[in-house]
């Protein structure tokens, strides 16, 4: 519950430990009184050590410290960390943080980064500005009493994340640039074995101008994604996890957390893609010396698995290491591109006869698309665009880079821009310069008999031959022309090993991270081993070994070609949630979405979200219906799951937003019958005291009407704002716990009428306000103050004053369990310890516990945590128990007796009829009870048969009661006289002056002319009381029109007393009244 109060003793640590000294700023020089300001203010006179004192001046403690031995009056000042994150500045004095503001001493804080840090900030420790109660209240209320400020226990997950953040600040992590951090990965992921294996190929097949509409094609795609991915990334300060956790963060953990473990798991299996990759272009070079090993396959594998082991060791290395071997790699990669480059400009004879002719009129010939083997330009589409999903490749390592923010965007975008220009300049040379079919013979010379127009006629060689195929040169033949074309043909080789383990590193770095924060998180139980991070960098080693599994198993299979599709629809479908996620977050135009990256568009990100999805069905339609189908798989298990989280995505701003407007426009909407609810306010008090009020209003409003559980708490010394507001937390999630559909809110006042009358007035919005006040009956009532019989009644008076309806729930074993040790708990801040349950303590069980449902008096306490006991309960509390949860099991056959003798409107009707509705009370029907004369007994069941066939209501059967007014059992009149017996005014035994002092003292009291007056009513309570016994004793619930009393006629005592007397010894009972407007109708 509480945290620990702060220590403020002198004592402890010199290194947290300093003395002051009461001061007083600008004193007057002759000693007068110095000015209120700076009374009971504290100046900092010596500090113990370095340590300290460069923390004080951190948050602000005056520099100019002095040390006055001959102080009159010290006080001793901590300055403490709560080993939560959290500094305090306190002193043992004002016991108040202390921080010198404009010059004054004064505890009011000037703004601050570190008061607006995460509890668990890594670069940072939090401090905590003191609250508006400090300030505010009297100086003589402890500020610490309740632990923490600002409401902010912390968790052992944040404490154990301080201690790591502790540790790494101290170990010195290693953090990135931009450059190396982010544009060296970036380009080397997009630059991948496509660009020297396959670009040649899709240029012959597409043209010049179609692989170019097809590049920027998937650069439009990916320069979307970075821009949306630029304003997630600096909408607030990012943490590891890259895609994850950019989705997660924007979109809530339903989404990110099927992204996260899809897009991880991609990154594994793309670690198998790309070594296997380059194990084929080793045994392809083995194989030409006749170096083989076994066969090819079996080569595949034993190259590819000492290549992904010499990769995880790289690594396992460690951050730093790896991002040395980028930058080989770059090195190598870029030398093999410039070294194509040089080649194309130098021509040379001997390459003629296989098509490389230098940059010549090819240009014209390749300008136009050649589709051969049945290929389209989708399909030229799909085998490029792969090479374009390596955007993500810097964000993916977001939590190892120094600047997140600031990387992400430039990093991103101009990797993007390079390879994108690099791929087109690489394009137009290839189709400049290489003919798309060559024979390779120097013999195929032009003839003067041949007729001869392509291009390769003009530069003297004839390779008409080719149409009829077979040829294994120029572009649409020969994969490796990349490295005929170039000046030293093994560097392009070593760009095609350098692209593939790069590619592959990034990918096998990646999927760690991703993981592990995915892990951290908690999103999916059992998968917590792989959060646990090891280093200085904190790297997941065990992440590693878990991708390393994956890839070898990839590996292993060495049969890609079905798995390939599904990968790059993976990265496809995690491109489309991050523009979505941009779009989403505008369109709910929350106050928190506010990235300073600022060249984005809320429409532009919509249309790349709409782009990836498309591009997905166009790489393989039925890859990217099993990647939809996987999303929605996740998406559904963790939104069944409800992960303890809170984000503050966007989807909870879009629910505001919605839920505000919805609101709004329900006010300009009249009521009509029609669209009637039972909008109902529970007086429950806490929620777990009365389940079974609780449990059979849910039934009946669950996604029909409002349910507010309301609570009134007087109390004799003022509350606690803080402790309220975080029970008041604990009450909801108890409700959300408990599946019931209904909002927790309390009230303090000085008595429950006047609390009820608050809250009937206030709780709502617009025409989301209660109409019907729901109570339990006063079950021991006539063992109590008959004051706080007096408060109820006039709390039912009340509720009918502001044309509510009523209703009462009555149940003979009662309804309060509060007082049983060991009942239902109420969940503190974070899930308690075994063993250990809530319950609400009395001192003394309050006489009218279940009548006053929100009373809690200064003998009573709020839910405890107690450690639970094996005591035995009596044989009452597990009667109570047990019917306790009554409501919440299936009732199986049965029937709802409603007993609907007066029209109110047809709120006693509409209720059992929505019951009828839940699966719960499937199984009961309806018998409907009415008053009547012996006489008409047919007319009256016929009228109400219509009636009820006209309001749509299934029903068993109508009872008419011809012998309600029927005089009831002396042994009954009897006891009701022994009942109201100990309320009579008996003003006939006694003076008038003296008789209307008494009523006036006690206003409850029954005179002798109100019985008189209501003898015919008091007897209806008793025969009502005598047919509910004879009809309904075996009904499921009896539903009955609750009798009115007189307002000011009426004494508390004796309406009282009909109720009591109408519904003892009864099934459970819910007396109703509605406001006498119609509820029911049966126009369309």
């Amino acid at each position: 519950m509480s945290g620990p109060k702060p220590s403020l003793k002198s004592g402890g640590s010199p290194q947290s430990r300093f003395q002051v000294d009461v001061v007083t700023e600008a004193a007057p020089a002759d000693g007068s009184k110095p000015p209120e300001e700076s009374k009971s203010r504290l100046r900092v006179v010596g500090f113990l050590d370095s340590v300290a004192l460069g923390s004080a001046m951190d948050i602000g403690l005056p520099p100019d410290v002095s040390h006055d031995p001959d102080a009159a009056r010290s006080d001793s000042v901590s300055l403490h960390s709560t080993g939560t994150g959290h500094t305090h500045i306190s002193d043992s004095h004002s016991n108040t943080y202390y921080m010198r503001t404009f010059g004054h001493n004064t505890i009011d804080a000037v703004p601050n980064i570190d008061f607006y840090r995460h509890t668990a900030a890594t670069l940072g420790e939090k401090l905590i500005r003191p609250s508006l109660s400090e300030l505010h209240d009297e100086l003589d209320k402890d500020p610490f009493e309740d632990g923490l400020a600002n409401g902010e226990e912390p968790s052992a997950a944040e404490e154990a994340a301080v201690a790591l953040a502790a540790k790494e600040a101290k170990g010195g992590t290693i953090k990135f640039g931009w450059v190396k951090g982010v544009l060296i990965r970036c380009m080397l992921n997009i630059w991948g074995v496509m660009l020297f294996i396959r670009m040649s190929w899709i240029v012959g097949q597409a043209g010049i101008g179609l692989t170019i509409a097809v590049i920027l094609m998937a650069t439009v795609v990916t320069t979307i994604t970075g821009l949306s991915t630029s304003a997630i990334a600096t909408n607030g300060f990012v943490r590891g996890g890259g895609a994850y956790y950019l989705i997660s963060r924007s979109l809530g953990p339903e989404f990110g957390g099927s992204i996260g473990l899809i897009f991880a798991f991609a990154n594994a299996v793309a670690v198998a893609m790309y070594v296997v990759g380059f194990a084929e272009t080793v045994v392809e070079m083995l194989s030409d010396v006749d170096a083989l090993m076994t066969d090819e396959l079996n080569d595949i594998r034993i190259v590819g698995t000492l290549t992904v082991i010499l990769l995880l060791g790289i690594s396992v290395a460690g951050m730093e290491w790896e991002a040395k071997a980028q930058i080989v790699l770059l090195v190598i990669l870029l030398a093999a591109i410039a070294n194509y480059f040089i080649g194309s400009f130098i021509a040379v004879e001997s390459k003629e006869p296989k098509g490389f002719f230098g940059y010549t009129a090819i240009f014209l010939e390749n300008l136009g698309p050649d589709f051969r083997d049945e290929e389209t330009f989708f399909s030229m589409f799909a085998i490029f665009f792969p090479a374009a999903t390596g955007i993500l490749a810097g964000a993916n390592i977001s939590g190892d880079l120094a600047d997140p923010q600031s990387a992400i965007p430039k990093g991103t975008l101009l990797a993007i821009l390079i390879t994108g220009v690099t791929y087109v300049v690489i394009t137009i040379s290839a189709g400049s310069c290489i003919v798309r079919d060559a024979t390779g013979d120097h013999n195929d010379t032009v003839s003067d008999t041949v007729n001869c127009t392509d291009a390769a006629c003009t530069l003297g060689y004839d390779f008409s031959i080719c149409k009829e195929g077979g040829c294994q040169y120029g572009l649409m033949n020969d994969f490796q022309v990349m490295g005929l074309v170039s000046g030293f043909g093994p560097l392009i080789s070593a760009g095609i090993f350098s692209a593939t383990l790069s590619s592959a590193l990034a990918s096998l770095v990646s999927a760690p991270k991703v993981f592990q924060a995915l892990c951290k998180d908690n999103i999916y139980p059992g998968l917590g081993m792989f959060a646990k991070g090891y280093g200085k960098n904190n790297e997941p080693l065990r992440g590693y070994v878990l991708t390393f599994c994956i890839g070898l198993a990839f590996i292993l299979i060495a049969q890609l070609n079905v798995i390939a599709p599904i990968i790059s629809n993976f990265f496809l479908a995690s491109y489309a949630l991050i523009n979505f996620s941009v779009f989403h977050a505008s369109l709910a135009n929350s106050p928190g979405w506010r990235p300073s990256f600022k060249y984005y568009n809320m429409w532009v990100s919509l249309a790349g979200a709409v782009l990836c999805c498309v591009v997905m069905f166009v790489i393989n339609w039925w890859a990217a219906l099993v990647t939809l189908l996987i999303v929605l798989a996740l998406y559904i298990y963790v939104s069944y799951k409800k992960p303890d989280v809170n984000w503050g995505s966007s989807t909870q701003a879009l629910i505001y937003n919605q839920a505000l407007t919805h609101c709004m426009n329900l006010t300009g909407v009249e009521d009509h019958v029609k669209n009637f609810r039972p909008q109902c306010l529970v007086l429950a008090g806490y929620p777990n005291a009365r389940p079974a009020l609780l449990q059979l209003v849910h039934s009946f409003t669950k996604n029909v009407g409002l349910m507010v559980c309301a609570h009134v708490r007087t109390v004799t010394r003022r509350p606690n704002l803080k402790e309220v507001s975080q029970e008041h937390a604990r009450c909801q999630r108890w409700l959300n716990k408990k599946r019931l559909q209904a909002f927790y809110t309390h009230v303090f006042s000085d008595s429950l009428r006047h609390g009820a009358q608050f809250l009937m007035q206030a709780v709502g919005l617009g025409r989301l306000k209660p109409n019907t006040l729901v109570m339990g009956f006063k079950n021991n009532w006539s063992d109590g103050d008959m004051r706080d019989v007096e408060v109820y009644i006039n709390t039912i008076h009340d509720a009918f004053d502001l044309q509510f309806g009523v209703a009462i729930l009555r149940l003979q074993d009662g309804l309060d369990v509060s007082h049983i040790q060991g009942q239902d708990e109420i969940l503190t801040t974070h899930e308690k310890p075994a063993k250990e349950v809530v319950v609400s303590v009395t001192l003394t069980k309050d006489s009218d516990s279940d009548s006053c449902p929100s009373k809690t008096t200064s003998s009573q306490s709020s839910p405890l945590i107690v450690r639970e006991t094996k005591c035995p309960l009596s044989l009452s509390d597990q009667r109570l128990l047990e019917t306790s949860q009554q409501f919440k099991r299936k009732q199986g056959k049965g029937t709802i007796d409603v007993w609907w003798l007066f029209d109110d409107g047809g709120l006693t009707l509409l209720i059992p009829f929505l019951l009828t509705n839940r699966s719960k009370w499937g199984d009961c029907r309806i018998r409907v009870f009415i008053g009547g004369k012996i006489n008409r007994i047919d007319h009256d069941r016929r009228a109400m048969a219509t009636l009820l066939s006209r309001f749509r209501i299934d029903y068993s059967d109508i009872h008419v009661l011809g012998d309600i007014n029927t005089k009831p059992k002396k042994h009954n009149k009897l006891s009701f006289k022994e009942l109201i017996e100990p309320y009579r005014l008996k003003e006939d035994d006694m003076e008038q002056e003296a008789a209307e002092r008494l009523k006036a003292q006690e206003p409850w009291r029954i005179t002798d002319n109100e019985l008189e007056l209501y003898r015919a009513k008091n007897n209806r309570q008793i025969r009502l009381n005598e047919l509910l016994k004879e009809h309904s004793s075996a009904a499921k619930l009896v539903v009955m029109s609750m009798p009115l009393a007189r307002k000011g006629t009426v004494s508390s005592a004796l309406y009282m007393c009909w109720l009591e007397t109408l519904s003892k010894d009864l099934p459970p009972l819910l007396l109703v009244r509605g406001n006498h407007q119609s509820v029911l109708t049966f126009y369309s």
